[in-house]
């Protein structure tokens, strides 16, 4: 793997789905020269591709009829319940040498495994959707079959989607998806909690909706430009004495109803949620 270059990989992607289709859209706004072969059996449904540098296929007996060039990273995009069904048909296709990446929520490992063979290179990883604007952030971990290389490599490919972390205790990624894997549809739900309560308040909708959107994208931007501030350093910079937004804050910061329980309440149901996943019936 020390030869190979993520500048020219062929990548199998498998599902094209949101979060298939979100790395897809880092990989293109990157303008990296990969290959990028689709399997998605929705094939219909699929985003139409007017590059040169990717093919879809209906499915994987479809691509291995018409594709002989060597595969170098599969990543398989589909949702947990149907991975087994999706990777039955791949385990001819894919020679020891690929890494196959799997961004099933919940599915360990040791069942990636059990589909592909013991000997292959497998990684579990949970980006999130923001990769499509370069914004992501994706978490790994690996089998023993991966080497340094091939974990530099991953890293490098995947950082055309936005920030990449590697992880040992693979324990941790049911608590990765809970907070990045799932944490934009938290932040989404935030706007429309803000756009709600701006209505409330007597703010004609488009005003709210435009309010609520632009101060969560200028806050995360405000966060981003001064990384060594502490979280609850920006709050305090907004918050003055006796203010509106300490008023807010009593609110939001109550010890048993506010943000901070409701968020730890929300994670742990997401982590539980992983953990069955994971599990075989």
């Amino acid at each position: 793997m020390t030869s190979l270059s993520a500048q020219n990989s062929h990548i199998l992607l498998v599902g094209c789905g949101n979060m298939g289709g979100a790395m897809l859209s880092g990989w293109l706004a990157s303008e990296r020269a990969v290959t990028i072969s689709i399997i998605d059996p929705f094939f219909e449904a699929a985003p139409p591709f007017d590059k040169d540098n990717i093919t879809l296929y209906k499915d994987a007996q479809s691509f291995a009829d018409q594709n002989q060039a060597a595969i170098n990273v599969a990543i398989i995009a589909v949702k947990p319940q149907i991975l087994e069904q999706a990777c039955a048909p791949l385990a001819a296709l894919i020679g020891r040498e690929t890494l196959i990446v799997s961004i099933a929520a919940g599915v360990t490992l040791d069942t990636l495994g059990a589909l592909f063979s013991d000997n292959h290179k497998i990684i579990r990883a949970m980006p999130n959707t923001p990769a499509q604007i370069g914004e992501g952030m994706t978490v790994l971990c690996s089998n023993t079959n991966c080497s340094d290389n091939d974990i530099v490599f991953i890293k490098e490919l995947l950082s055309a989607t936005g920030l990449v972390l590697s992880i040992d205790d693979e324990n941790l990624m049911n608590a990765v998806t809970a907070i990045s894997g799932s944490g934009p549809a938290y932040l989404f739900h935030m706007i429309e909690a803000l756009e709600s309560a701006a209505i409330d308040t007597g703010l004609p909708p488009e005003v709210a909706t435009q309010l609520a959107r632009q101060t969560i994208i200028g806050s995360a931007a405000l966060a981003k430009d001064n990384e060594t501030l502490g979280a609850d350093q920006l709050r305090k910079n907004v918050t003055s004495p006796g203010g509106t937004t300490e008023a807010a804050l009593t609110v939001l910061m109550d010890d048993k109803n506010g943000l901070s329980s409701l968020m730890k309440k929300a994670a742990a149901k997401a982590v539980k949620r992983g953990e069955e996943l994971g599990r075989k019936d």
